[in-house]
């Protein structure tokens, strides 16, 4: 294990960004103010002014469109599992490829498939996340369609409704988010089949890009109060 410490160090790492970014995102008083945290309060003041409408078709294509960009991001997961796949196979093939470069960087075989493995469990993760959010949606679009008639907005069974159909539609945007997440620390393990040292780099870069976009972008900004 000590001719592999600093592959052990750099995985260490890795986990430890991811999860201390979720965390941090999700579960602290500074990720309240995030970008997702803000337009979760938009989910809100959608369904609370459907209420005001009788004609809901506009709404009901805005949530089919939401369906479908999750459902292209669960089918992406499935390929990129298969291309984990089909890299873990060719292990020998990889590895001759990483031999003829000037620098030596090649693995021993055993490590090249657990970097292989810990790429599939990532998009696995990544699918189950996507899939998930999209049954979410689904029952997002069920409440939708029984959202009561304008009518009876000021009764309490429709501020119910409000409550309950925003509180599973943030559930939808959390899971639709760490799915994403997901998609984006993997392209930082990629670093991890160059070297250890570039899997530091790589998972460094990918935690200033999200928490750039989620707490210092232009949207933000323009989402701000």
């Amino acid at each position: 294990m000590a001719a592999y410490w600093v592959d052990i160090l750099a995985f260490g790492f890795f986990v430890l960004e991811w999860t201390v970014y979720a965390i941090t995102l999700e579960h602290t008083a500074y990720g309240r103010d995030s970008l997702s945290a803000r337009m979760n309060v938009y989910r809100g003041v959608w369904v609370r002014r459907m209420l005001d409408r009788e004609a809901r078709m506009v709404d009901m294509q805005i949530m089919a469109a939401l369906q479908n960009g999750t459902a292209f991001f669960a089918s992406t997961s499935l390929i990129a599992i298969g291309g984990a796949l089909a890299l873990l196979r060719a292990t020998n093939e990889a590895l001759a490829v990483l031999g003829a470069l000037p620098v030596d960087l090649t693995p021993t075989p055993a490590l090249w498939e657990i970097k292989c493995v810990g790429l599939i469990l990532i998009f696995i993760y990544a699918f189950f996340k996507f899939a998930w959010a999209y049954r979410l949606f689904n029952y997002v679009a069920i409440l939708l369609g029984a959202m009561p008639p304008a009518q009876q907005r000021d009764t309490a069974e429709a501020e119910a409704h409000v409550v309950r159909t925003t509180s599973l539609f943030e559930a939808a945007g959390r899971h639709f988010n760490r799915g994403q997440r997901a998609f984006f620390f993997a392209l930082g393990y990629l670093g991890w089949f160059v070297s250890p040292w570039v899997l530091f780099i790589t998972t460094a870069a990918v935690v200033i890009v999200t928490w750039r976009r989620q707490f210092a972008s232009n949207a933000w900004r323009a989402m701000g109060s």
